[in-house]
């Protein structure tokens, strides 16, 4: 049976239409990467990505453990914290990609159903072949949508595949991390309670400047043996505050707020760093984290952190001390 297609007379191309056949051809040659069928299709389509591989299911039941653990083991377990950050970053930008993906294939959908409604005319060929080329190079709107919007987009399709795969790979390997922090942690669980109950619940009090006791005085303990410090900061109920937010904890600056800390600015944080942990029991300090590592007294010795993307984030210009 004969299509429209075939009983069309191929006319003349002018000059003028170059440039909206070579967009328009670059966008047909970009289709058989997802896998779309068409009369020029020769490529074999990227291999599918999984809707849903059930990772953000897994993520909300490690979430849940968690919480759990959280309150049984005296509260803020930075370390494991800092392994659920990672997962959920990783989880977003596979989710983030795998959102790009599905766009980018129902922008195929998009095209293949117009070309069922030419009957059967690719329509990206239909543009290439009409016989008013300079007239299409006119439409500026059309021609920018297709080859500026949805023709990069398109091409870029196998590598959305592929980077889909690999963060898809890279959030289970850091849930697989989180799982591993979650077990150590329920295997010193007896370890961990008898700690927590060494140290007697406090709460903030009045004319300390919003920490606990405790707090306070490893707030001057410090100030005595290592300052002065250029600043130290405790009380604080924005971004992401932690033990910050309840006066458990206290930021002992070593330079001014953003500066990386080298010389003898680096040489008294990791002597305050190392005070911290060697005084931990006495003072019932928690844990300790300078220049992105933390050292949990719950479950001993240095662990690298996840990159939170600047210099205070990652703890290079000032150590941070919490306290039970």
């Amino acid at each position: 049976m004969e299509t429209p297609a075939s009983t069309c007379r191929p006319t003349p191309r002018r000059r003028g239409g170059r440039r909206a056949a070579t967009a328009l051809v670059a966008l047909t040659a970009a289709l058989p990467l997802l896998g779309t069928a068409t009369p020029s299709a020769v490529a074999a389509p990227p291999a599918a990505v999984p809707m849903d591989p059930g990772d953000s299911a897994k993520f909300a039941k490690l979430n849940r453990q968690i919480a759990k653990l959280d309150k049984e083991y005296g509260g803020d377990l930075a370390k494991l914290r800092d392994a659920q950050y990672a997962a959920k970053k990783s989880l977003s930008k596979s989710n983030a990609l795998q959102k790009d993906l599905v766009e980018a294939r129902n922008l195929v959908a998009q095209l293949a159903a117009s070309q069922y409604m030419t009957g059967g005319q690719d329509p990206t060929v239909t543009f290439v072949t009409d016989a008013n080329p300079t007239d299409l190079l006119s439409n500026a709107t059309l021609v920018s949508h297709l080859a500026q919007n949805k023709a990069a987009k398109v091409a870029q399709i196998q590598k959305l595949v592929d980077d889909q795969l690999a963060a898809r790979k890279q959030a289970q390997q850091k849930m697989t991390e989180l799982k591993k922090e979650l077990q150590d942690l329920k295997n010193r669980k007896a370890q961990i309670k008898n700690l927590v109950k060494k140290y007697k619940p406090e709460s903030p009090s009045v004319g300390m400047g919003g920490v606990t006791p405790r707090m306070l005085k490893v707030k001057n303990t410090f100030d005595v043996e290592f300052g002065p410090f250029p600043t130290i900061g405790c009380v604080r109920h924005t971004a992401d505050p932690q033990d910050h937010g309840t006066g458990h904890a206290c930021d002992f600056m070593v330079t001014t707020g953003g500066v990386m800390a080298g010389g003898s600015a680096k040489s008294l944080g990791d002597e305050t760093a190392q005070y911290a942990i060697s005084h931990a029991s006495a003072l019932g300090i928690k844990y300790v984290i300078w220049r992105q590592r933390i050292y949990d007294m719950r479950s001993p010795g240095w662990r690298s952190m996840e990159n939170r993307g600047g210099v205070t984030a990652n703890h290079y210009d000032h150590v941070h001390i919490s306290v039970f």
